[in-house]
């Protein structure tokens, strides 16, 4: 089942080829990159399947054999990244198509979308599947890219002006992975991950710090770890509702997977794991006073996507396997519940005109879909039982109390401050948009209807780029976002298989030779 491992990555950039052949074809565009999409979820469940039952799955690109070629390699902590991001990526998709059309665009769209998701798509493939620094490297690069154009779609001043910052960010993190890169190299003489596992471990002390602080500090930019994370909530909130939903759900958690593969692959021991937990705990600390200070909704999912970066830190910091297997459980959590608040935020903005909280009001009553929509997964997000949210936050909290030491107590007393932090923020945004009275500005849901019959007179060049206020939400914008909270429910119900799988991928990050056994049989050069 090997020939399946490199489908995730050369799938959809087949398929981004063949949607920039389809120009000004735009049904056809939706047809390719749903199928595509679809086929990347169904290719990523059965690598899920055939790694946990047969252990890593790995492909020598081109044949060349391992250190000289590119090694794809798909073990359970990267089938499971692929799983989740595949199907969150389809639902965001479906979620832009209904955008889309309902904004009058189904005729005359902007048509580097489609090519330009898939190929940002495939890029988060290729960092989840990368057996080497530097394929890891062009993996981040295809994603800063894509997500430059998608980040600046419509060409606004404020979402060029956002974009400009985030490519200027990216680009100061790219430099410094490189240069990372280089020095690896120059040290080890290879890029192979499973032959780096062995050859690092023979440098001098010095010098591995020295290059696992480079890589941390890249990978951290990425992530949005404190204080390296200023530039996100002035980033995303600017973006299309669905292209802010996806950068949200997936980019910064590709930071986070960079970070646990090599500290557990490259770096054991955890000679930087009190820098992290002290990054850990600010991260979470910081990002949610940040959160409660906001006004604006899409920025306050923004603070509390950093603030909850903190929670997996914490989980990698302790360099336990209840610690890592808890911080991946959480991971697949934030992707999902992440996602879908976004999503629920665009909605918000679609009904009432705008995400600021002091001009809504009245969304329960307008449109109780729509805040049934918010309420599960912000619950979710605080932590409340017995959702997902909850049982990982126990379960890092249970890894802090294990390690007994008096930084793991501090997180695991900051863990508890935020999570009722972000229960208080979530609050404040139930209580401000949907509960007391509607804003006098807000559109009625006699205008909404109005305005769903008049839909025909946008502009089509709205497309992705803006929303029509005041309308009644599509279908096909509410069933990915239905299917995204239903996704988060049922995490919750299948939450012991889904800790004995993060708990069976921990175990094998930490002993190491399993990944590195699949990619040498015979034993690292």
């Amino acid at each position: 089942m090997t020939f399946l491992v490199p489908l995730p990555v050369v799938m959809p950039l087949l398929g981004a080829a063949l949607t920039l052949l389809l120009l000004g074809r735009p049904r056809a565009q939706r047809w390719v990159s749903l199928t595509v999409l679809t086929a990347t979820v169904a290719v990523a469940a059965m690598l899920l399947i055939q790694s946990s039952l047969h252990g890593p799955l790995v492909v020598e690109v081109g044949g060349w054999v391992a250190p000289l070629g590119i090694v794809l390699v798909a073990d359970q902590l990267a089938a499971l990244m692929l799983v989740v991001s595949a199907a969150v990526t389809l639902c965001v998709l479906v979620y832009s198509i209904g955008q889309g059309m309902a904004d009058g665009d189904e005729e005359t769209p902007l048509s580097v979308y489609h090519p330009t998701y898939l190929v940002l798509t495939a890029g988060v493939c290729n960092a989840f599947l990368s057996g080497d620094l530097f394929n890891l490297y062009v993996g981040f690069e295809i994603l800063l890219v894509a997500s430059y154009v998608l980040l600046t779609l419509g060409s606004t001043e404020t979402r060029i002006r956002a974009g400009t910052t985030y490519v200027v960010v990216s680009l100061l993190s790219s430099v410094i992975f490189l240069v990372a890169i280089g020095l690896v190299y120059a040290s080890t003489g290879t890029l192979n991950l499973a032959q780096l596992a062995d050859r690092l471990d023979a440098l001098p002390d010095d010098i591995r710090l020295l290059l696992q602080g480079m890589l941390l500090l890249a990978f951290g930019i990425k992530a949005a770890v404190f204080p390296l994370s200023a530039w996100l909530p002035d980033s995303y909130p600017t973006a299309p509702a669905p292209v802010t939903a996806v950068f949200a759900g997936l980019l910064t958690k590709v930071g986070v997977y960079a970070i646990i593969r090599t500290e557990t692959l490259l770096f054991p021991g955890g000679r930087v794991a009190t820098l992290m937990l002290v990054t850990a705990v600010l991260t979470m600390v910081v990002g949610i006073l940040g959160a409660v200070a906001q006004s604006d909704i899409k920025r306050l999912l923004s603070f509390t996507l950093i603030s909850h970066i903190g929670y997996m830190l914490f989980g990698v910091g302790l360099t336990s396997s209840l610690g890592l297997s808890a911080a991946i459980f959480y991971v697949v959590h934030h992707i999902t519940i992440q996602t879908t608040l976004f999503l629920a935020a665009g909605l918000v903005e679609r009904r009432g005109g705008t995400t600021a909280m002091d001009r809504l009001g009245g969304l329960a009553r307008l449109s109780p879909i729509l805040a049934v929509l918010f309420f599960v997964p912000a619950l979710n997000l605080a932590g409340i039982p017995p959702f997902s949210g909850f049982l990982g936050k126990l379960g890092l909290v249970q890894a802090g109390i294990d390690d007994g030491g008096a930084l793991a107590w501090i997180l695991v007393a900051g863990g508890l401050v935020t999570s009722l932090l972000t229960l208080y923020a979530v609050a404040r945004v139930w209580n401000l948009a949907f509960w007391r009275a509607p804003h006098p500005e807000m559109p009625a849901a006699d205008d909404a209807e109005q305005a769903a019959r008049t839909e025909g007179a946008v502009q089509p060049q709205q497309s992705l780029a803006t929303a029509q206020t005041g309308a009644v939400l599509p279908g096909l914008m509410i069933a990915p976002t239905v299917a995204l909270v239903v996704f988060g429910l049922v995490l919750t119900l299948v939450a012991g298989p889904l800790f004995d799988l993060s708990s069976d991928a921990a175990n094998d990050l930490l002993q190491r030779t399993p990944y590195v056994d699949a990619v040498f049989p015979g034993g690292a050069p």
